[in-house]
């Protein structure tokens, strides 16, 4: 009727679980006005495993396989953050050269995860090629996790008190090897994407987000450098020796899509950076802490010691038995800040396990990227902040 206001009608969208561009089994409820997002909201748990109740049945030394399949994209990492926390809760003080191997391992991670996300990412909006060159340099880091550890995803090869097994004699030269393919292949993302007419165009000044709302949000790794945040783990609280190498924390301006992905890009630069540092600066030495009863002693003593096997057959079945009291141990993840808090009764298993996962926390500021934005760019959005379903539902 003349002189009366129009109701506003808006359309109640579902956009997955099933939906290729929600990066697994998550909801994003939409509700929109013609193309504009005016509401999201992201529904969870189609993925619950519940690791962290089941961490606290089980013995401290057998958590370790669960936390590769949270971020299943950098499960070395996942593992570092527990086997740290678990190390604080006991005291435990690490040799040299497990710690560089930790951080020469953990980069090749961080690489390794920002491959997937920079073979994906420009998938999602279109650039389908970028998938198989991306993809082609992650090989050579899975190429690693199979000479250190034998497996080429989940790799479990992090202990409490220090690795699985020494670095194998080639360790130099499939991390060089990988090193020179991921150089060439920054070269080449960088060709295809950096100033590609249609990639800026889908990503510049899309999902803005700035600093003091990235941070109310909770917001940690690159997508909150991307805002101009100066927060890096490795270098506000260095952890296995992060203080003794030299790199740097690229920053953004803008907080959008666009940065997000320079953010990335530099980030695996850095990384190399780390790698070869770890690399040349790699000590002799063992690759276990000596603390009996607690570390599993060298499987060629367990052969040839009595003492040791005692020790081995007492750790496998009754564990060990820190002291009561409660640790938290954050690293900087791929993701962003990844926390562990463990709590102990005196028992052989964890009274309380809590993940702080960086996925779950930067999903939480979805809304506030997409709101007021077209339906389109959720997708872009989405892949931006670079979430993995298995950490969001641990």
């Amino acid at each position: 009727m003349t002189g009366q206001a129009e109701e506003r009608r808006t359309l109640n969208l579902n956009m997955g679980p099933q939906h290729p561009a929600t990066h697994g089994v998550l909801r994003v409820e939409l509700e929109l006005e013609g193309e504009s997002v005016v509401k999201a909201t992201p529904h969870i748990g189609y993925l619950h495993t519940g690791i962290e109740k089941t961490g606290e049945s089980k013995l401290y030394y057998k958590v370790i396989p669960m936390t590769d399949r949270m971020d299943y994209l950098a499960p070395m990492s996942n593992n570092l953050g527990y086997c740290l926390a678990v190390e604080k809760l006991l005291g435990i003080q690490v040799p040299e050269k497990v710690k560089y191997a930790r951080v020469c391992l953990t980069e090749l991670t961080r690489l390794k995860s920002h491959l997937v996300w920079v073979g994906t990412h420009p998938f999602d909006l279109g650039a389908m090629s970028m998938g198989l060159y991306a993809f082609r340099e992650r090989e050579s880091i899975i190429d690693v996790y199979e000479a250190v550890a034998g497996q080429r995803m989940m790799s479990t090869y992090f202990r409490i008190g220090g690795l699985a097994e020494d670095l194998p004699g080639n360790f130099d030269k499939v991390v060089k090897k990988a090193i020179s393919d991921i150089r060439q292949g920054l070269i080449d993302y960088n060709r295809l994407l950096t100033d590609n007419k249609i990639f800026r165009n889908r990503t510049i000044g899309v999902a803005k987000i700035s600093a003091e709302d990235a941070i109310n949000c909770g917001l940690t790794g690159p997508s909150l450098r991307a805002c101009g945040v100066n927060y890096d783990v490795r270098k506000a609280n260095p952890y296995t020796g992060y203080e003794n190498f030299d790199f740097e924390i690229p920053l953004g301006q803008n907080g959008d899509v666009y940065d997000r992905y320079l953010v990335r890009m530099e980030e695996m630069r850095q990384s190399l950076r780390i790698v070869e540092q770890a690399l040349d600066g790699m000590p002799e030495g063992p690759y276990r802490a000596h603390v009996p009863g607690v570390v599993l002693p060298p499987k060629e003593d367990v052969l040839s010691k009595m003492e040791s096997l005692i020790f081995h057959f007492k750790i496998i079945t009754e564990g060990f038995r820190p002291p009561r009291g409660a640790v938290y141990q954050a690293i900087e993840s791929p993701k962003g800040e990844l926390g562990f808090f463990i709590s102990s009764d005196g028992t052989g298993k964890p009274h309380r396990m809590r993940v702080r996962p960086p996925s779950f926390v930067n999903l939480s500021a979805l809304p506030k990227l997409i709101e007021g934005a077209l339906v389109a760019d959720v997708v872009a959005a989405i892949g931006s902040i670079d979430i993995v379903l298995g950490e969001v539902d641990r």
